[in-house]
């Protein structure tokens, strides 16, 4: 392969339409799952009679059940890393070893996890202070989906595989699929369709537990199937094998660590300081707790599509090093750092636009008009507040899929960690302390200072460069810069892509 223009699909073909070429899929995919959380939002802010009580539960449950699987959603996700990197050195098929480590390491913890869910209530009752109402309808959420968390948890592993292999489709189509499914599920449950009783808070958990299963189910289907059994042995690798499994946790483990503190961090401020500094003002806690819910869905339509960003990068990233190319890694890391910052920059500025108008959506019109008045003032408050960190947010989140990609994940985790406690919660503290009458915005703005501290510090870390010199995968018979094709286009058709042809064992 000669490096002349003319012959190198990656000097001909834009960067630009290269990136998203990889990336929309996967940035879709993450849409999905903000359209279903949106509409899972708006759907229980209408149960009646109208009341801030069923928001407010829905998103306690949710981040009360999220909490304990956080840390699995992060360790599997390097599994994106070795199955790139594979791709990267022209051996595809190794990459299949770790899409079954997502399987057994979510089927092991999983069962860990069940214990968890009979101290749901202790947690809310005794840890958050919440009683009533409000505390019955979180716990009955959050138990319900981390019984059905095993179905979260096998999909998102198996989804990492599809993503490291550039096949970010596959995912695409099982998380379409979950959120048509999962929208019908809590339309008939929560409301009472086909005979069947109004369910509540509680037809919305089953409802998220039916659609993951569903996205599940799709994600198994494909990797198991016979074209892709024939190309890449997905069916051959199923046992527990001892060395993917160890890679996976030794490298998996800081970016696990990093998630699951960040949501024990983010859910006490959701579920804890936010109605706490919301009575500290002499105000209603419920109240601050269900306007920082609903200010939380507009910025997930901000945040998820980062998201999605970010894991296209890990993808990108690890094989451009696994082709020995950090030079490339760091071209494509420009790149789709502009686009994030783009995107949620936009974000920002309509947060401050419709501000007004996006708090209103989900408040039901029956509520009492003083009430109603409150929470729109408020929230509109919280939107300018977070407009102010969209651009912290995606630098952030997209050094974090870069250096993920090349495998420097523990540094970033000590960064996050530190920074959450110290910003977030410190700063929380400090707001309700010392300025209560700020209410629910005070630990609002340590959340701001959390989000610029780390994305700052994430950038700065990939300019040092330490990434370039980083090897995750180590096993001789590392194919030669001439053999894997230095300017191979990243976007080449699946089967080329992987370096396989369609009738290939």
């Amino acid at each position: 392969m000669t490096n002349d223009s003319k012959s190198n699909p990656m000097e001909r073909r834009s960067p630009l339409v290269e990136m998203l070429a990889i990336a929309a899929p996967t940035i879709a995919t993450m849409a999905t799952y903000t359209v279903m959380q949106f509409v899972d939002g708006l759907m229980v802010s209408r149960i009646e009679p109208a009341s801030p009580v069923y928001i407010a539960a829905q998103g306690n449950g949710g981040m009360l059940s999220w909490v304990p699987i956080s840390f699995t959603i992060g360790l599997v996700g390097v599994i994106n890393t070795y199955v790139a990197q594979h791709l990267g050195r022209g051996e595809p098929r190794k990459g299949a070893a770790y899409g079954w480590v997502g399987v057994w390491l979510s089927l092991f913890i999983w069962l860990g996890l069940l214990p968890l869910a009979l101290l749901v209530p202790i947690a809310a009752e005794h840890g958050l202070g919440h009683e009533g109402q409000l505390l019955d309808l979180e716990v009955s959420y959050a138990q319900i989906c981390i019984v059905g968390a095993i179905f979260t948890m096998v999909g998102r592993g198996v989804a990492q595989f599809f993503f490291g292999l550039h096949r970010a489709k596959i995912p695409l189509i099982a998380a379409t699929t979950a959120v048509v499914i999962n929208i019908f599920a809590n339309w008939v449950l929560i409301f009472g369709h086909f005979g069947l009783p109004a369910m509540g808070v509680t037809g919305a958990a089953i409802g998220t537990v039916i659609g993951a299963f569903c996205e599940m189910l799709v994600l198994l289907l494909v990797f198991l199937s016979p074209w892709y059994n024939r190309d890449f042995g997905t069916r051959e690798m199923w046992k527990p094998r001892l060395k993917p499994i160890t890679d996976v946790v030794k490298l998996g483990w800081p970016a696990g660590a990093m998630i699951v503190n960040e949501m024990v961090c983010w859910g006490y401020l959701m579920t804890g300081l936010l109605p706490n500094a919301g009575k500290a003002a002499g105000e209603s806690g419920e109240l601050h707790n269900a306007v920082g819910w609903i200010a939380l869905r507009f910025m997930h339509v901000a945040f998820m599509p980062a998201v999605g960003m970010s894991i296209a990068l890990t993808a990108i990233i690890g094989r451009c090093m696994g082709m020995g190319r950090p030079d490339l890694a760091a071209k494509r890391t420009w790149l789709g750092l502009a686009i994030t910052v783009g995107y949620m920059g936009t974000c920002g500025l309509l947060m401050v636009i419709f501000r007004e108008q996006a708090i209103s959506a989900f408040i039901d019109k029956d509520t009492d008009p003083e009430v109603i008045g409150k929470m729109i003032e408020l929230g509109g408050w919280v939107m300018i507040i977070a407009s102010i960190f969209q651009v912290f947010d995606a630098l952030g989140m997209a050094m974090t899929g870069a250096l993920r990609g090349a495998g420097d994940t523990v540094w970033p985790g000590m960064v996050s960690v530190v920074s959450s406690w110290v910003c977030l919660i410190g700063g929380s503290f400090l707001a309700i302390e010392f300025f209560p009458s700020l209410g629910s915005l005070g630990p609002w703005i340590a959340a701001s200072g959390y989000i610029i501290v780390v994305g700052l510090a994430l950038f700065v870390r990939f300019l040092g460069g330490k990434w370039r010199t980083m090897q995750v995968v180590r096993e001789e018979g590392v194919p030669s810069l001439t053999q894997t094709g230095p300017d191979e286009d990243l976007t080449a058709p699946p089967d080329a892509m992987a370096g396989v042809s369609p009738g290939s064992p």
